[in-house]
């Protein structure tokens, strides 16, 4: 598939995620200004999105690297890179859970905690955070349109249109709770959206966690029959 790869429209899909996961990571640092707080989804959404990106670079690899190294190292890097998630993914969760908690219980501890609540969360920019995710939105997109034109066949890869499918479903379900309640109860459902979006990236990550070990052990048994 690689051969016939169309190369120009590849590097484009390819920019336009790295993009996407550069706003992710730099949108708390953007979006705080001056704010308490500014809420977990949009920054959750690297977890899946960094997953996605890392199999779209284990994909194009073979370009730049032998197809017997690239066989060599999948597995491996994969395998790492899962864990790594994985382990990210839990403790993001964590974080998530335990702020939802603090939030709800402040707001539910009439009428001192209510005021704690609107103290410390009340204040979401949500405009802010809605012209991100547009921005995250249409990137997204412009890569998933410019991936099929690189290859219709990349569309066969039902594993990675999966992933595709996730990464959207999730930024459009965080953009609409962001717009669901009023504007001072929007950080509850950040919250939960984000503890969502570290369950998902938990459980992909345990999908390419375990489908990395047949391709650990086929680069081994090779590694060993070429002694």
């Amino acid at each position: 598939m690689l051969e016939s790869l169309r190369l120009p429209f590849f590097v484009a899909a390819l920019v336009l995620l790295v993009l996407a996961v550069m706003i992710e990571l730099g949108s708390g640092l953007v979006l705080d200004s001056g704010a308490k707080h500014y809420g977990l989804g949009l920054r959750y959404l690297v977890l899946v999105d960094g997953l996605l990106l890392l199999t779209v670079v284990l994909i194009a690899s073979p370009l730049i690297i032998s197809h017997r190294i690239h066989g060599r190292i999948q597995g491996i890097i994969t395998f790492i890179a899962a864990l790594l998630l994985l382990i990210a993914s839990i403790l993001m969760a964590i974080v998530a859970i335990a702020l939802l908690i603090l939030m709800i219980s402040l707001l539910l501890a009439v009428p001192f905690g209510t005021i704690a609540y609107m103290a410390m969360f009340s204040y979401f920019p949500v405009a802010g955070v809605a012209i991100t995710l547009s921005m995250v939105m249409a990137l997204k997109l412009g890569f998933a349109l410019c991936l099929i034109l690189a290859h219709q066949r990349f569309l066969e890869n039902k594993g990675l249109v999966l992933l595709i499918l996730t990464s959207l479903g999730i930024t459009v379900v965080l953009s609409f709770l962001h717009n669901l309640p009023p504007s001072v109860l929007v950080s509850i459902p950040d919250a939960l959206w984000a503890v969502v979006i570290a369950v998902i990236a938990a459980i992909w990550s345990l999908v390419y966690l375990f489908g990395s070990i047949p391709a650990i052990i086929k680069a081994l048994r090779v590694d060993r029959a070429l002694r």
